[in-house]
């Protein structure tokens, strides 16, 4: 008989314990049996701070910008000299602020700060940091079992999150999933069955795209620093075609898409490729928006060409554009679409959903991995796609988007210094320039982001040249907050 001991001394311990755990009641200990034949005893360990009070995250953290130090404050401080001393220094860190809680539009930090959340830990926390329905679905399933492996002794949760992708994918075609842990891991395995499919090993992507920081998706990311230099050698037969950017290249998308083909045709050739990736609208890019027509025009060119196209929803994917796909924008149908990020509620799952005959051309054996579609993430995944569709999130994201889109073309109006306001849905950015040129101003973006941080504001630059502030709020923030957010965001430029 195992007997497991889990000892609360202090009311933020008992708070910790029940939002894992799920129980409402804790008694000032605690003894958990479990029939196993072995025994051991668990103590907990304090946390980092004993004497901090640490608040209980998820929509009832309370919705406000409260800042009681500077950014950062010395608690945090303190960690990020831990962090120096502990963690290889390539770990890069936006604000160096520790985080103790989240939920709705808000993280607080180790030293009580309450900032406001327009960057979803990169576009995750689509549903809501700590949402309840995925804190259950994973409290339930911690008590059932945490780890078999699907390829060893399958469950039904992976199943029924690669059915509900099948389903609500773009296309009504027959397709199959496969599960695996983040964004680039899928993006590589989508690579390697698109190659086994076709018979075929060349890859284009595009200018400006990210797609990951493994060997092969570095190869396939467009900007070199930080996320290829000095990495190489990468993997091979991977080329780059010109990616439609109406704010700097003028184009109608068909043209643009045209001048790719072209391109692609006359270096590659349509006999050598297996396969085309592109993120409907690029993300670290700089959110790139395609003009109208380029993306049905490559789709019409791949299905021509026994091309597999890959549509790369990892940053776009789950509701952030004001659609549950981005493809669905201009009505394209990828053969393969990858998803990750906004897939399970802030839990590591990532996946690749394709066309049937494609998905099942690699034998078995040829996919899988030991934790991919892990059954705490497979859970969080379901209950994730449930708030999307119970919460009517899609539509959330649309008037973020309109709320955003409004205000900061107001602002626009006002400053010459921002050359751009694109994107879609809770996916928006404005390109920061040279007023007189329209070259890239990466120095103001920088000046901007971090003055918004110090006011407790977390916005995430991106772009190719560095000269692109981007706004990914969870769908669960509110008005106010988003607009208060701006204001900051406003008042940084104004002073920058």
């Amino acid at each position: 008989m195992l007997q497991l001991y889990v000892l609360a001394q202090s009311d933020s311990d008992r708070r910790a314990y029940d939002y894992v755990i799920g129980i409402d009641a804790f008694p000032a200990s605690v003894h958990i049996g479990l029939r196993t034949g072995v025994a051991m005893t668990l103590v907990d360990s304090p946390p980092l701070d004993s004497s901090l009070d640490v608040p209980r995250g998820g929509p009832s953290l309370p919705q406000e910008r409260r800042l009681v130090t500077a950014i950062p404050g010395p608690k945090s401080l303190e960690r990020m000299a831990r962090k120096s001393a502990a963690v290889a220094s390539g770990v890069g860190t936006t604000i160096p602020v520790f985080t103790v809680a989240a939920g709705g539009g808000v993280l607080v930090d180790v030293d009580g700060n309450s900032l406001i959340d327009l960057g979803s830990g990169i576009a995750v926390t689509g549903v809501g940091n700590s949402n309840p329905r995925v804190v259950a679905a994973v409290a339930a399933q911690l008590n059932q079992f945490t780890h078999t492996c699907f390829t060893v002794a399958p469950y039904d949760s992976y199943v029924e999150v690669a059915e509900a992708l099948n389903r609500l994918t773009p296309g009504d075609h027959d397709k199959r999933s496969a599960l695996f842990n983040s964004g680039a891991e899928a993006v590589e395995n989508a690579i390697k069955i698109a190659r086994h499919y076709t018979g075929k090993q060349a890859v284009v992507a595009f200018d400006h795209a990210y797609h990951g920081r493994t060997n092969l998706t570095m190869g396939l990311t467009a900007k070199s620093m930080p996320y290829k230099s000095g990495f190489g050698p990468f993997a091979s037969e991977l080329y780059r075609a010109p990616m439609s950017y109406p704010y700097r290249d003028g184009l109608d998308g068909v043209t643009a898409a045209k001048a790719a083909i072209l391109q692609i045709e006359k270096q590659i050739g349509a006999a050598n490729l297996a396969a085309m990736i592109i993120e409907p609208i690029q993300g670290e890019g700089g959110f790139i928006v395609p003009a109208e027509g380029f993306l049905p025009t490559l789709v019409a060119w791949a299905s021509e060409n026994n091309v597999v196209f890959i549509a790369d929803e990892v940053q776009t994917g789950f509701a952030r554009t004001g659609d549950l796909f981005a493809s669905e924008h201009e009505g394209i149908v990828p053969d393969v679409i990858v998803t990750a990020k906004g897939i399970a509620g802030g839990l590591p799952l990532s996946a690749v959903t394709g066309r049937a005959a494609i998905m099942d051309s690699a034998h078995a054996g040829g996919l899988g991995g030991t934790y991919g579609g892990n059954p705490l993430a497979c859970v969080a995944a379901l209950a994730t796609i449930e708030s999307y569709q119970e919460d009517n999130l899609v539509e959330r994201a649309r008037e973020i988007g309109a709320l955003l889109t409004s205000q900061l073309s107001a602002l626009q109006a006002n400053d010459s210094r921002i050359g751009d306001v694109r994107g879609r849905g809770a996916l928006i950015a404005i390109e920061l320039v040279n007023p007189t040129t329209g070259e890239p101003d990466a120095a103001l973006t920088n000046r901007v982001a971090a003055e918004a941080h110090k006011q407790g504001v977390i916005v995430l630059t991106c772009g190719t040249y560095g000269n692109v502030i981007r706004f990914l709020p969870p769908l669960s923030i509110s008005d106010a907050l988003l607009t208060e957010g701006i204001s900051v965001v406003a008042e940084a430029l104004a002073s920058a």
